[in-house]
């Protein structure tokens, strides 16, 4: 059985029971662009701090249409790299 894919947020109802909700879950699913900008959309809702930064034109043309393809924000991208890459900086020490 196919499952039908959540696109909007909105089209998730309220729950009036975690037995209406389950039932719900075991024949829907989320789009993964939708989780995908959920999550990106949360990491900027912390403060944060505006830097300049200079890039080369084709490097950044390139990153927006790797964004574009991955249906992200470039500049929430480019963060969730610099994010990922600290992380493994630190790990590896």
């Amino acid at each position: 059985m196919a499952l039908n894919v959540i696109s909007n947020w909105e089209e998730v109802p309220l729950f009036d029971s975690e037995q209406g909700e389950a039932t719900y879950w075991s024949e829907n699913q989320v789009d993964l662009r939708l989780m995908e900008s959920a999550a990106a959309g949360a990491a900027e809702l912390s403060e944060s701090v505006t830097i300049t930064l200079r890039i080369d034109p084709r490097m950044l043309g390139r990153i927006k249409r790797i964004a574009r393809e991955r249906f992200l924000n470039y500049q929430s991208m480019i963060k969730q790299w610099l994010s990922e890459r600290m992380e493994k900086e630190l790990k590896d020490r």
